[in-house]
Order: structure tokens, then C-alpha cells, then sequence
């Protein structure tokens, strides 16, 4: 069983990565390569400084998003405990096999210091699907303003995607009835389909806290206008002088654009920003090289989330010793 999760964790890897190379190759054969060195080599440090820190605090809002939910679900664990899986989150999105690595390893540590494992899974599930429901919700918003420059109805399909999967999303998670018909397929794993059941019951919490939930909501959005000034503070760093109101449009397109299977949005966000853009007479090695350098800063703060981990490893390992585990962490 474990070695056919491996296997498939590794396909969806690879996977991955091979989307995000193709996407870089295609893109990378029309565009030349000399232009975008030049204009990296020729970025304003300042702004880029300025950038990188704008997209720390986006983080840093994020991470109040989780804080709302495990505050409604009144989960017990550590503030220090949040921030080092949030931030160790960072980097298994970025560098582990599957697709929702950094939920697992957010899931897996506060889990080991709590006995609300279900509370946990539910604040995780519902962190991601606000998520969602912000970039729908600004996305909307976003392609509503800026309707004049793309005349295209292409564009509207994976906002509907990103609208419906989030709007199934929370009818099963919310719903007893499609819950329970969904967790059938455990009929023959009786602990499992109860576990589930639990996790259920836990995020139905929610339903009388709608405040916390339209919180989260607001906070996600918040973090939408606070990436679109990274952005825009990247456009300055090369040079570029354009209105900030178009980052406010195109950003959260260009995020829609990056939720698609790829090794953290790289070569799907690259082509989406040079077609988005390209609408406001941005040239393609420019377009190409903001959507680099935020990538960068993905890296860079998710090397930092996983360094972070690794330091306090040892710590809570001398905390926690396998032997006094439960069978249940087990």
C-alpha cells in the first residue's frame, strides 16, 4: 500500500516537473534568452529588496488565515508550532512529490503535538479552500475590470473551474449527506469512514462561525492586493513603468493560471503573464522575467521554511520520543 502511494506521489512529481519543463521550453524557443539576463542583471536592487518584502508580510497574512481557523476550531497547539509547520508548508509545496505536500507536512506536525487530529485536517482543509474562494471571488472582480483588454472568453474557463471546484469542495465538506455518501467508499475500512465521519462534524463547526469564515475570506483577498504590490514593485525593479491598477487585474489571472499540476505554478504562471501583459504593451522577456523573480522568492521562502524545520527537528525530537508515542500517531 505505502509503495503505491510512493509510486504515485513520484509520478505526480514527475509529472510536474515535466509539464513546468515543457511549458519553460516552448515559451523559452520564442523568446530570447540574451534580453531576459540583461534585464535581470539590470534590476534596481532597492525595489527587488522592497519586493522580496512585501512578499514575506503576503506570507505573513496567510498565516493569520490559518490562525483564524484553528482559533474558530479551537485547536490546541503552540503559536511557535503554527508558524514552523506553516512556514515548513512553504517549502513541501514547492519541493515534495505530491501536490499537497505542505498540507501533509502542516497536518503531520501539528498532529504530533495534538490529540484534535481531525480539528487539525479540518483547519488545513478549510485554510485551502478560502484560498480558493479568494482567488475566485478577486478573480471575478479581476477579469470584470479588465474585460476590455482581453474581448476573449477563454480566459473565463479556468475561473469557472477554479469557481465550481471550490463550490464542490465546500458542498461535500458541509453537507452531511454528500459527506457520508462520499466516505462509502470506505464502507469495508469501519475506522477510516469514522475518522472521516469526525472530520466532518469538526469542520461543520464552521456553520455557526460564519464571521471567522468570511474572515478568512477577507484576508485572502486582503493577500491578493498585497501580491499584486510585489508585482508591481518587481515591474519597478526592471524598469517598467506601469499603472498599479493593472496588477490588481492581472495578478490574481496569473494565480488562476498557476493552480494548474506544475512544480509551484513555474511555466504556467510564465506564459499567462506574457499573454496578460502583452495586453498593456509589455514585452515578453520583461513579462517573463517579474514572473521569474516571484518565483525566486517562492524558493527563497520556502528554502527558509525547510531550513527552519530542520533546525527545531532535533529539539522536538528529544521532546517527543518515538517510544512515547500513542499507537494511534503511530
Amino acid at each position: 500500500m505505502r509503495s503505491n502511494v510512493f509510486i504515485k506521489n513520484v509520478f505526480s512529481f514527475l509529472l510536474r516537473v515535466g509539464l513546468s519543463g515543457a511549458l519553460l521550453w516552448y515559451l523559452f524557443s520564442k523568446i530570447d534568452m540574451v534580453r531576459i539576463w540583461e534585464v535581470l542583471r539590470g534590476a534596481r536592487l532597492e525595489f527587488l529588496v522592497y519586493a522580496g518584502l512585501v512578499f514575506f508580510v503576503v506570507n505573513l497574512v496567510l498565516l493569520a488565515r490559518w490562525f483564524i481557523f484553528i482559533k474558530a476550531l479551537e485547536v490546541t497547539s503552540s503559536a511557535r508550532d503554527i508558524v514552523r509547520y506553516y512556514f515548513a508548508g512553504l517549502f513541501g509545496n514547492l519541493f515534495l512529490p505530491s501536490t499537497i505536500g505542505g498540507d501533509i507536512l502542516k497536518i503531520y506536525g501539528l498532529c504530533r503535538n495534538s490529540s484534535q487530529k481531525t480539528r487539525v485536517v479540518a483547519s488545513v482543509l478549510l485554510d485551502r479552500l478560502s484560498g480558493f474562494a479568494a482567488i475566485v471571488v478577486v478573480s471575478v472582480m479581476a477579469f470584470t475590470l479588465g474585460y476590455r483588454f482581453f474581448q476573449e472568453g477563454v480566459i473565463v474557463v479556468p475561473i469557472i473551474g477554479m469557481a465550481v471546484l471550490a463550490g464542490g469542495f465546500a458542498c461535500v465538506l458541509f453537507n452531511e449527506k454528500l459527506f457520508s455518501f462520499c466516505c462509502g467508499i470506505f464502507a469495508k475500512l469501519p475506522k477510516v469512514q469514522k475518522a472521516l465521519m469526525g472530520l466532518h462534524y469538526d469542520i461543520a463547526l464552521m456553520k455557526g462561525k460564519r464571521r471567522e469564515g468570511f474572515s478568512a475570506i477577507a484576508v485572502s483577498c486582503l493577500s491578493q492586493a498585497v501580491y499584486a504590490v510585489c508585482w508591481y514593485l518587481i515591474a519597478r525593479a526592471l524598469s517598467q513603468d506601469v499603472d498599479l491598477v493593472y496588477f490588481f487585474i492581472f495578478v490574481p489571472l496569473t494565480c488562476v493560471a498557476a493552480s494548474f499540476p506544475s512544480l509551484g505554478g513555474l511555466g504556467v504562471r510564465e506564459i499567462g503573464t506574457v499573454y496578460l501583459f502583452g495586453k498593456v504593451g509589455m514585452n515578453s522577456e520583461i513579462a517573463v522575467s517579474i514572473s521569474l523573480v516571484n518565483f525566486i522568492f517562492m524558493v527563497l521562502i520556502g528554502l527558509l521554511g525547510g531550513l527552519s524545520y530542520v533546525l527545531t527537528l532535533s529539539s522536538g525530537r528529544i521532546q517527543h520520543h518515538p517510544s512515547d508515542a500513542s499507537p494511534e500517531q503511530a
